[in-house]
């Protein structure tokens, strides 16, 4: 089962302290917080804030007023330590319209998670605006949750959550929201790193088995996210689907909301397996 804290006292003490998710060390280094802790093993970060710190950086690299970001792709290329590390981006296709970029986070000497992201020009489409991914319910009409507490970890404890009815294990609709900033002593994050700092909690609000019994894991090895449109605020609403194949794959689909509605996909590739045994 996942890998329960041994030192709580310690854990409480570092939540009383920590008042973001990362540490910002200069330039391009970073240390995380208990905030940003997984759920899978205690010495490991989430892959919800990760996705966070790692689109910050992105949109930090030569910036331009006329363009954003519209597809972001992460690979997860093993567990992503806790504690500090790098990020190092790079532009891979410059263009005038179009360009592509890359993100590496590196820790202990190695690269845990590689992302790449499609930077395109905005325009006005206004005229052929339209939009087929279903609301979800409102954020109003939910219900207070406590559901996420069936994982352990920083990261889960961080947040809060409310449910819309319907909400089944494979099926899930909630809304969640962190009071805490991505990063320490800056200005505050866009709404576009807020709520895909979140995002990867899909993979674990409408779970079709319980973590916490001991008999499957299903970490995802990747997430890809697209926006289609910019999103606002802080509560983030996660409709999710979950599909288990019978050969130890799996999927997790959301359709990402803001209060007003839809505002991106996105995709987690699961490895379904038994839980190791504990001998």
């Amino acid at each position: 089962m996942p890998e329960t804290t041994s030192c709580a006292a310690a854990d409480a003490v570092a939540a009383e302290n920590a008042r973001s998710y990362y540490r910002h060390l200069g330039e391009n280094r970073y240390e995380s917080t208990i905030h940003s802790q997984g759920a899978w093993n205690t010495h490991e970060q989430h892959m919800a804030p990760v996705t966070g710190i790692m689109t910050h950086a992105l949109e930090q690299y030569q910036p331009r007023a006329d363009m954003r970001l519209a597809r972001l792709s992460f690979d997860i290329l093993g567990l992503i330590p806790a504690g500090e590390f790098t990020i190092e981006t790079m532009m891979l296709r410059p263009g005038k319209t179009i360009e592509l970029l890359q993100a590496e986070l590196i820790a202990n000497g190695r690269v845990a998670v590689r992302a790449t992201a499609w930077r395109l020009q905005k325009g006005d489409t206004s005229s052929v605006q339209a939009y087929e991914d279903e609301p979800m319910a409102s954020l109003e009409s939910a219900n207070s949750w406590d559901g996420m507490n069936t994982w352990p970890g920083g990261f889960i404890r961080s947040i809060e959550a409310r449910v819309n009815a319907g909400h089944r294990a494979g099926r899930g609709r909630v809304w969640l929201r962190t009071p805490f900033p991505m990063l320490d002593g800056g200005a505050p994050s866009s709404a576009l790193v807020r709520l895909l700092g979140l995002a990867d909690s899909a993979n674990g609000v409408s779970a079709r088995m319980d973590p916490s019994s001991g008999g499957w894991m299903f970490p995802n090895v990747d997430l890809s996210l697209h926006i289609y449109r910019e999103p606002e605020g802080e509560w983030l609403g996660l409709d999710t689907h979950v599909t288990m194949a019978g050969d130890g794959i799996g999927l997790t689909s959301a359709v990402l909301n803001d209060r007003k509605g839809p505002f991106a996909r996105s995709e987690q590739i699961l490895t379904v397996r038994p839980f190791p045994s504990a001998s």
